[in-house]
């Protein structure tokens, strides 16, 4: 993986995109590999960066991200209104194309099975061919909207939802969503399934195969 590291960093983000501060770009993909699936903006990734004393601003960030994206190592993906298809100008996610990666990077105190349950139906929804966005109902976040020639489909994706607070928490949004499409509960309960409320729940090892 180390290797995969240099390869991939050094010599195709670093040498391609000329960047010179390579600690800081480090320090970057730290940062967004510990937080995929949180909503974050350039300006709080500006300040974070300068917290760690590397005095980069917006632009430079966006440079940067940009970088990353141009090399496959990080998805943005950003947000769309449920109800006015109209797409929301700040404010993304960002996901990592390789777990594994993540792993190298952050150690095995990044095990946060949640967010990596996330990031892996996010990267499967992609390979299944669907243009991937996240959701906005009024204040309410729905996980992912995945478009297949023009046809959406809603996906909330939790480790568990067999605490009746939490599997409303999931509900709550999809039911607010006025059409008929596809709404579906992605977790890692063995228990749940079927039809509740309109809204199916799938175990994710069962959707993923």
């Amino acid at each position: 993986m180390a290797a995969i590291i240099d390869t991939i960093v050094l010599k195709d983000v670093v040498q391609r995109k000329q960047i010179s501060a390579v600690a800081a770009l480090e320090r970057l993909m730290k940062f967004i590999f510990s937080n995929i699936g949180f909503i974050t903006s350039t300006k709080k990734i500006s300040d974070t960066m300068k917290s760690f004393g590397f005095n980069i601003g917006v632009q430079t960030v966006e440079n940067y991200l940009s970088a990353l994206e141009d090399s496959f190592i990080i998805h943005k993906v950003g947000r769309l209104d449920v109800n006015g298809r109209e797409y929301l100008k700040a404010n993304d996610k960002y996901y990592v194309a390789d777990i594994g990666m993540r792993y190298y990077l952050l150690g095995d105190k990044m095990k946060d099975y949640g967010v990596i349950l996330e990031n892996i139906v996010y990267l499967e929804l992609r390979r299944r061919g669907y243009k991937v966005h996240v959701g906005r109902l009024g204040d309410l976040e729905i996980d992912f909207i995945a478009f297949k020639a023009g046809t959406p489909e809603y996906y909330q994706v939790a480790l568990s939802v067999l605490d009746d607070a939490a599997r409303e928490r999931e509900l709550r949004p999809l039911e607010k969503i006025r059409d008929n499409y596809g709404k579906y509960i992605i977790t890692m309960d063995q228990v749940f399934g079927g039809n509740d409320r309109g809204i199916i729940t799938v175990n994710a090892l069962r959707w993923l195969t």
